[in-house]
């Protein structure tokens, strides 16, 4: 072989090498950063607490009782309230020509003329105790007689309303309610006789109707707690205030009118009608009517050990164990469950103790 063969093939070794270590060079290397991570382990305590189960029923959100307020047949309407607004102790309302019919609280509505020299009666009573709380209690005895002190009470009160002072009252110069109200609906209409029908209005509070069934009538009790979801996903506290002794058959839906009164509940199932009222007033906002759905509590456990749901593992021979993470290591411990309530269950047993950690399925 000739000197310049054996430097030809010294060169075409040393490209064949130099090429080697290009393509070694530019073959990219597996970086740990392109190695998927170990998801890190999702982890509770054991924590010791106080479980309760519910039960979910629809409702309606609305306002408590419906009462219809009757004209007493004189005179021409010539103001009418707007629906929504709020009338309370001494407030107009209605009008009849031209001259305000106030709202008065009481339990017995005006059914006689009051005047001076009047038989005494309960009805008399409930006109001094309104007298006395709107401010015209100097020198006025609540009692049950008409005296010459509440004919001077009766007139000036007509005289900062307005009217003719003549110290007394009939029954359509004003209407006598249990409590301030909700104009829920205006019926008359504007020039139309003082009669008949002319509002319906309700409470102020702000309740909760359910058409409980009957098969789960045992989940209500008069003042028990319950938690009321708003359509926003809100919770707010309610108590039951009041239970119904009929039984109604219907195939609504839960829903209702706007005054607290449900027209339905489903299926066509017996029902009772509950009422719940909201603990804060305020909580519901502007809403009116609404669909809400009512947590009724059906079990309740106090003290109690409890771990997340996703904490329990299903065991081949049966039963139930946790992880538990002690000292970097993990072990399986057997507990029996209870209760479970909220994303949690009641656990027990011999090596589960409150603030071990375990490992929550992710």
């Amino acid at each position: 072989m000739s000197r310049r063969r054996l430097v030809a093939g010294a060169l075409v070794g040393l490209a064949v090498a130099g090429a080697a270590v290009v393509v070694a060079a530019r073959r990219p290397e597996r970086s740990a950063a392109s190695v998927p991570p170990v998801p890190p382990v999702q982890t509770a305590r054991v924590a010791r607490t106080d479980l309760a189960d519910s039960t979910e029923v629809d409702g309606t959100l609305g306002y408590d009782g419906s009462v219809t307020v009757t004209g007493a047949g004189r005179g021409t309407l010539t103001w009418l309230p707007t629906p929504g607004a709020t009338v309370r102790r001494g407030q107009r309302l209605y009008g009849v020509d031209a001259r305000p019919v106030p709202l008065l609280i009481g339990d017995l509505p005006l059914y006689r003329p009051l005047h001076t020299g009047v038989p005494d009666g309960p009805d008399v009573r409930v006109l001094e105790q309104n007298l006395a709380a709107l401010g015209y209690g100097d020198g006025l005895a609540v009692d049950e007689t008409f005296s010459a002190a509440t004919a001077a009470a009766v007139k000036a009160w007509q005289h900062d309303l307005g009217l003719a002072e003549t110290g007394a009252l009939g029954p359509g110069d004003a209407v006598v309610l249990p409590a301030a109200v909700r104009i829920a609906s205006v019926a008359a209409q504007l020039g139309a006789p003082a009669q008949g029908s002319l509002l319906t209005v309700t409470r102020t509070t702000r309740s909760v109707t359910v058409n409980l069934p009957v098969a789960q009538q045992e989940l209500a009790s008069r003042g028990a707690r319950v938690q009321v979801e708003l359509p926003d996903g809100r919770l707010v506290p309610g108590t039951v205030a009041s239970i119904g002794t009929a039984v109604t058959s219907g195939s609504g839906n839960g829903s209702g009118d706007g005054t607290g009164n449900g027209n339905g509940s489903g299926n066509g199932s017996q029902t009772i009608a509950v009422t719940i009222r909201l603990t804060d007033q305020h909580a519901a906002g502007r809403l009116d009517s609404a669909p809400v759905q009512v947590h009724f509590i059906s079990g309740t456990r106090r003290g109690v050990l409890a771990v997340p749901v996703g904490a329990l593992l299903a065991l081949r021979e049966g039963g139930y164990a946790v992880e538990v993470v002690d000292a970097g290591q993990r072990h399986l411990v057997g507990v029996r469950t209870g209760l479970f309530a909220n994303g949690l269950v009641e656990v027990s047993g011999v090596g589960v103790r409150a603030g071990q950690i375990v490992v929550v399925a992710s």
